[in-house]
């Protein structure tokens, strides 16, 4: 039965809409009770028609993997804007390539002689692709002074190095938009990458209205150039500050406007060329654990003639956390740095881990496991371009190949639990989806998606796929619809 909706003020709850929902599910059983499959379908496309979201285009399936069949399917083989879903495709895709013990390298060389505890050259660091350098408790490289002094140097007579040409140069992917260049989540990925390649920015007020706002950063990004074109507004004004990485400029421009008296504001954004920030990085470490270093830290790009790793000394080999501990920050947490560079495992042995040979071999992988032609076309790893198009069928098939009925597989465990971790920390408590539903969402601007496994009352556990795009209210909104199908499917039971 059509449920006639009148949009409340502010957006509307998961709460309201669960409630509109049994109304109208009440409504219908008292006039003619339906079967219980197709009051369930009843109820998922009367959510789909809120306020705030009817205007979208919805693409939901639910199938039991239980039973192997569909329970419910509304435009199952349209292309969406996945947003972050997508990086469900590069945590299987790259389980299959590699394995999940499989582990990132980064090597350190020296490409002088060490003399009386002086290396007389370059320290040259080279990398193949670690996102986990630094982040989400994952080690970073505070301790290589240490390492390094016990190996007998206590001076560089040279530069710090970073060699990333064992993958392509950093450059964003296919339609990012320039300005999420400038936030943390629109990092550049790299052979070199470390603190998920974004560093803090401090923004003070200056001394009075009209006064330029004043800039600082943490010590070990003091190389990042920065240019502030932030004011000091009156009492009254808007405060709001953002990032540019502007087009051609090696800077970071810091724009708007903070009050003046008001308390320093924190900025977390990109730090440009990971390269040259993860040789920063290092450089400022090694002073900072007593190893002088007379020479700058620099991108082997810009080094003329570039050192020959073949006339070097092997230092050291660090070893990233397995693909295994490497997936959760990406789904847990979403980061997009994660994606990119597990994506790029697809890459295959022996061949430069460009974007493009990447996606080959994702799609030779997607094709191998039964997606329909047509029903991806995936143009990066962490879903940051609205380039990207996925069909919810096309989920759903990598949902049952990575289905583990006992959950414990590494992928997942690293999916978000509604009402407890991840991006799902906050939804969903005390509803029949909390510590039930484990999902990935994806989120961006007219753009909410979901995509994991829910169990229904009955135990049938089902791969749930939730698109919308375009939609005409708010976020907020958009997230309740999606929440109030996962919560419908908690409940459903196959009895009467």
């Amino acid at each position: 039965m059509a449920l006639r909706l009148a949009r409340r003020r502010g957006s509307l709850t998961l709460a309201a809409i669960l409630a509109l929902v049994a109304s109208g599910a009440a409504q219908g059983q008292a006039q003619r009770p339906q079967p219980p499959l197709r009051q369930l379908a009843t109820d998922l496309r009367a959510i789909t028609a809120m306020p705030g979201v009817k205007r979208g285009l919805w693409g939901v399936v639910a199938y039991s993997l239980t039973r192997r069949q569909p329970l419910f399917e509304l435009n199952p083989q349209t292309l969406f804007v996945p947003a972050s879903t997508a990086k469900l495709v590069s945590a299987a895709s790259a389980y299959e390539a590699v394995g999940w013990d499989y582990r990132f390298e980064t090597t350190i060389w020296a490409t002088g002689p060490i003399v009386a505890g002086t290396l007389q050259g370059d320290l040259l660091v080279a990398g193949s692709g670690d996102p986990s350098f630094d982040s989400r408790g994952f080690a970073g490289v505070q301790d290589w002074a240490a390492t390094l002094g016990e190996l007998g140097i206590q001076r560089i007579e040279g530069r710090i190095i970073g060699d990333d040409d064992a993958v392509e140069e950093p450059r964003p992917a296919l339609a990012w938009a320039w300005d999420d260049l400038g936030y943390s989540s629109g990092v550049l990925f790299g052979a070199l990458n470390t603190a998920e390649n974004r560093l803090s920015v401090t923004v003070s007020p200056g001394a009075q209205a009209g006064a330029p706002a004043e800039l600082s950063v943490e010590p070990s990004a003091a190389h990042r150039p920065l240019v502030s074109r932030a004011s000091t507004s009156g009492a009254e004004a808007q405060q709001i500050l953002w990032p540019e990485q502007r087009p051609a400029e090696a800077a970071l421009t810091i724009a708007g406007s903070i009050r003046a008296g008001a308390k320093p504001m924190r900025l977390l954004v990109s730090a440009g060329n990971p390269t040259r920030w993860f040789a920063g990085v290092v450089r400022h470490y090694l002073v900072a654990g007593g190893i002088a270093v007379s020479g700058e830290a620099v991108d082997i790009d810009d080094v003329e003639p570039a050192p020959r790793r073949e006339y070097a000394a092997l230092l050291f080999t660090h070893r990233s956390p397995p693909l295994r501990e490497l997936v959760r920050p990406m789904l847990k947490d979403s980061v997009n740095l994660y994606g990119e560079a597990l994506m790029r495992l697809n890459s295959g042995p022996g061949v430069l881990p460009t974007n493009d040979a990447a996606l080959d071999g994702l799609n030779r992988r997607l094709a191998a496991w039964g997606v329909p032609p047509g029903a991806q076309q995936i143009v990066d790893g962490s879903g940051l371009s609205r380039r990207n198009a996925l069909s919810p069928e096309a989920l759903v098939v990598l949902l049952q190949r990575m289905y583990d009925p006992k959950g414990e597989s590494p992928f997942m465990q690293a999916l978000p639990i509604a009402g407890v971790d991840g991006s799902l920390g906050n939804r969903l408590k005390d509803t029949p989806s909390a510590r039930n539903l484990r999902a990935k969402t994806g989120t961006m601007s007219n753009i909410r998606t979901l995509a994991g496994y829910i169990t229904t009352r009955d135990k049938e556990d089902v791969a749930l796929v939730v698109m919308v795009n375009n939609f005409e209210g708010t976020g907020a909104e958009a997230a309740a619809a999606i929440d109030a199908i996962a919560v419908r499917l908690a409940e459903f039971s196959r009895k009467p």
